[in-house]
């Protein structure tokens, strides 16, 4: 039987809906792993459905570490709805601090690049996990850094 407390807990690492995470849970039967990662191959499998999609809206983040390295990013999603939600906000200030910290060379391999929170994740997979979530098409548009001095 799924408890309230594995939901929540759930709920708490994947962002997931709860009738997603009792999916989930049901289907692990009760293995808390298992779920997490049926949730995130979902969430992949949603992202791929949506890809076609156009991204009209979104925003720009802009990062500047220790006065030296500056970033400005255009992350984009379908709807302005979409674009103030934390999640969406926290993915582009994640992305904008890959930036500054790797130096990516364009967007193509920014996607192929290991997520410096979390080497397990690319970036690309960050932001399919988070098309899951939100359930809207998200691409990462164009980024500038400026280094201090180059």
């Amino acid at each position: 039987m799924i408890t309230i407390d594995q939901l929540k807990k759930l709920r708490e690492k994947t962002s997931a809906g709860v009738m997603d995470c009792r999916k989930a849970l049901e289907e692990a039967k009760g293995d808390e792993k298992k779920a997490e990662e049926l949730i995130k191959q979902w969430a992949s499998q949603k992202a791929e459905k949506k890809a076609g999609r156009e991204t009209s809206a979104g925003l720009v983040e802009s990062y500047v570490h220790a006065g030296k390295v500056g970033v400005l990013v255009e992350v984009l999603c379908e709807t302005d709805f979409v674009a103030r939600t934390d999640n969406f906000k926290n993915l582009a200030h994640e992305i904008a601090l890959q930036i500054a910290s790797m130096n990516p060379k364009d967007v193509n391999s920014l996607m192929k690049q290991e997520y410096i929170r979390d080497p397990k994740l690319t970036i690309e997979k960050l932001v399919k996990e988070t098309i899951g979530k939100l359930g809207e098409n998200i691409r990462i548009g164009k980024f500038a850094r400026i280094r201090l001095g180059e």
